[in-house]
This record gives structure tokens, C-alpha cells and sequence, in this order.
């Protein structure tokens, strides 16, 4: 009897992953960046670039690359409206299977996209690379997260350690979870290294671009968290941040249009993450902004634009223009 024929099942169709960089004024950096996603078996690369006046125009405009798109925004769009243009023209212009994102002073390390798209993604919407300062270390602002308030044992551990000014560490991975292999279920993380499948992205939609700057990343990955998506993080995934960000920072944040979205762009964040604890949350948050009305000279300019903020984040509302901002803020 002769043997069933059988029919041999095709390898996998290759990933179709594009890449979209946010600059602004940083050509150097930008340099690195574009020069190292070229490198990898990228389909695509977006660059949007938001009025640079460095030169980073002039040298974008030099290169002749099929696989790169430059966009450049008649104004500044900042990060968020950034991220949403770029996101949108990968879309169109490269039939993406996956985006990946990050600002112009990150890029992957060699074999970084090489080692995401050798995972198996099945059932994954969005993935968070590990991110690491230039010296090996890892870059705390862009260290993921679980929501604690989806997580009841996370939501006492980061109020203890609020008693000690350490509640980041309550639901914020920890050092050992970077040497780890296996994926980890996530909720929320940054945009430097952030992978999302297509599908996902037109599912949920484009990040928001009316935030400008601050807490777009973590509105965007934990409303796709909310609709049901799996976010994890993939810690053999590796990025280098090239940044001078300090978590620390200052007890007053400067410019003062920065701190309208610092404070409006929070709310809007608490009010996906707390849900029904929102009502609870927003008197801290309010409580937290007037403690720190005593760091700024003109407290009443600063005390009128946490109104503003307020009325803002809880009405859903765009606000002002980013223009009318900084000219009543500066």
C-alpha cells in the first residue's frame, strides 16, 4: 500500500515590523538611532520629526532609504501627537504587522528585533522591551509596571511604601525580573521599546495625540490592557536610552506649561487605572499639586492653571491649544 502523500506546511510568513522614532532637536542621537534600526530586518521606518532646528531636517532629507519615511509635521506635535502621526503613517504606508517605538536619543541593541520576532507572539498584543542607560544600567524611567489597582496585593505594597517615599518599588519590576528569560505579563510601560501588533492599534486606536507630552505611553498600554490585550515584557528584548532624565527631579517643574500636562495628562491616566477608586484619587492628587503651589514664585498663575488642569482632566476635555499654553504659561 502506498504511503499518504502528505502536504508540507510553509514556514511562518516573516514579520513585517516597522519602526517609528519621535525627534526633536537631538541629530546626534538621532543618528545612532536610525543607523541601528537599519541595521535590523526592519519593513519600515517612520521618522516624525517635530520642527527640528539642528539640522536634523536638513540631514533627514540626505538619506535614500526604501524602507524610510519621513514625516515633518508643520508644528510641533509633541511626543504624544508625534506617536500618533507616525503610528498612523506606518499603518498606511507599510501594511505593519507590529510597531515599534521609541524617542530619538533610544535605539536597539544589535539583534534586538532579530530576537523579538524569533518569539513566539501568539495571542500577544504588545511587548516592552528591557531599556538600559549607555553604562549597563537600567533606565528607570522606562521600567514597566503592573497597575495596582487592578492587583489588591500591588495596591497595599505601593501605599506602604508611600510612607517611605519608595512606592514606585510596590508595582514596578525589580532588578531580577531583567535577568530573567520568560516573558512576563505586564500592564503598563513607556514608549521607548514598545512593541504593538497592528491589529491591536485598530482595534483600540492611535495613541493620543491632543496629550502632547507626559503619560501618553502609560494611557496607551494600559487602555489596551483594559480592552482585553496581553502586554508583556520581554526582558531578552534589549534598548539603550541615551537620556539625562533624572527621576528625581525638581520640586518644581519648569516651564510651567509642562506641569498642566504633567497634572491634566495624570488624571486622565488615574482615571483608567483607579476606576471606581478615582473619586478617592483625585483629592490626593489636587492635595499633592497645592503642597507644591509653595515651590513656584507666581503661585497665583500656578494656582490657575491647576484649575485649568482639573477642569480638564475631568471633563475629558482637550483644553487650550499647546500654542495658547505656553504664551499664558511660560
Amino acid at each position: 500500500m502506498a504511503d499518504k502523500q502528505t502536504t508540507p506546511i510553509p514556514p511562518p510568513a516573516p514579520i513585517r515590523l516597522v519602526a517609528v522614532i519621535v525627534s526633536f532637536n537631538r541629530c546626534e542621537h538621532l543618528k545612532q538611532g536610525i543607523a541601528a534600526v537599519l541595521d535590523e530586518p526592519v519593513a519600515g521606518l517612520v521618522v516624525v520629526d517635530n520642527g527640528s532646528t539642528d539640522g536634523s531636517r536638513e540631514w533627514l532629507a540626505s538619506l535614500d532609504d526604501p524602507r524610510l519615511d519621513v514625516v515633518t509635521p508643520e508644528r510641533n506635535l509633541g511626543g504624544a501627537g508625534g506617536f500618533e502621526l507616525g503610528f498612523q503613517v506606518a499603518l498606511d504606508t507599510f501594511q505593519a504587522d507590529w510597531l515599534v517605538c521609541f524617542d530619538d536619543d533610544a535605539r536597539p541593541v544589535p539583534g534586538a528585533f532579530r530576537a523579538f520576532m524569533e518569539r513566539d507572539l501568539d495571542g500577544i498584543d504588545g511587548a516592552a522591551a528591557a531599556v538600559y542607560y549607555p553604562d549597563g544600567s537600567i533606565c528607570e524611567m522606562n521600567r514597566p509596571s503592573w497597575n495596582p489597582f487592578w492587583h489588591g496585593r500591588l495596591l497595599w505594597r505601593t501605599m506602604s511604601g508611600m510612607l517611605i517615599g519608595r512606592s514606585r518599588e510596590g508595582f514596578h519590576l525589580a532588578d531580577h525580573h531583567y535577568a530573567e528569560e520568560n516573558m512576563l505579563e505586564i500592564d503598563s510601560s513607556s514608549f521607548v521599546g514598545c512593541f504593538v501588533r497592528a491589529k491591536a492599534v485598530q482595534r483600540i486606536g492611535l495613541p493620543r495625540g491632543e496629550l502632547f507630552i507626559y503619560g501618553d505611553d502609560i494611557i496607551y498600554t494600559l487602555t489596551l490592557r483594559k480592552a482585553g490585550g496581553r502586554h508583556v515584557f520581554l526582558p531578552h528584548v534589549r534598548f539603550v536610552h541615551d537620556c539625562s532624565a533624572d527621576l528625581r527631579g525638581s520640586a518644581r517643574i519648569t516651564p510651567l506649561w509642562k506641569a498642566f500636562y504633567a497634572y491634566r495628562n495624570g488624571l486622565v491616566m488615574y482615571r483608567i487605572a483607579s476606576g471606581a477608586w478615582f473619586p478617592l484619587v483625585v483629592p490626593v492628587k489636587v492635595l499633592g499639586w497645592l503642597l507644591a503651589a509653595r515651590h513656584y514664585p507666581q503661585k497665583r498663575q500656578y494656582l490657575r492653571l491647576c484649575r485649568e488642569a482639573l477642569r480638564d482632566g475631568l471633563r475629558r476635555h482637550p483644553g487650550a491649544s499647546h500654542d495658547d499654553l505656553t504664551r499664558r504659561y511660560p
